[in-house]
């Protein structure tokens, strides 16, 4: 089973302050016990990696990013306009465009399942882990 991992899911499992911390971690103990692959796009790399340094600080951003060992998967230039249209397609919501890269890039991937804490892929129709 692969599955996309949003920045919600790393918070959740690196902050044990975090309401979803405890999920987060038997979730992330079923999916390795599963041999599920992790995916995770350039910009939710990018996006994780700004929300650690917010939230819980620079030692464990950099030691996050240095260490994680899913795989990447680059938002292509289609991806992009994609986005854009999911963007302007939902006006009643309200997705980043980092959400909708996303949703791009599971729709081209054949990706249904996210491992998230954030609403929005549920919205958009995916199935979640998490919530």
């Amino acid at each position: 089973m692969t599955l996309l991992v949003d920045s919600s899911a790393v918070l959740a499992l690196l902050n044990n302050r975090d309401q979803w911390h405890q999920t987060a971690i038997t979730v992330l103990h079923h999916l390795v016990a599963n041999n599920s692959a992790l995916v995770m796009t350039n910009f939710l790399v990018a996006e994780t990696h700004t929300l650690l340094l917010t939230r819980l600080g620079h030692d464990i951003a950099r030691e996050w990013l240095l260490t994680f060992d899913w795989n990447v998967v680059r938002v292509s230039p289609e991806d992009e306009q994609t986005a854009r249209e999911i963007i302007k397609k939902y006006r009643d919501k309200d997705f980043s465009f980092t959400d909708a890269t996303s949703f791009a890039v599971m729709y081209r991937y054949g990706i249904n399942l996210a491992f998230t804490f954030d609403r929005h892929f549920k919205q958009y129709g995916f199935q979640t882990v998490g919530i």
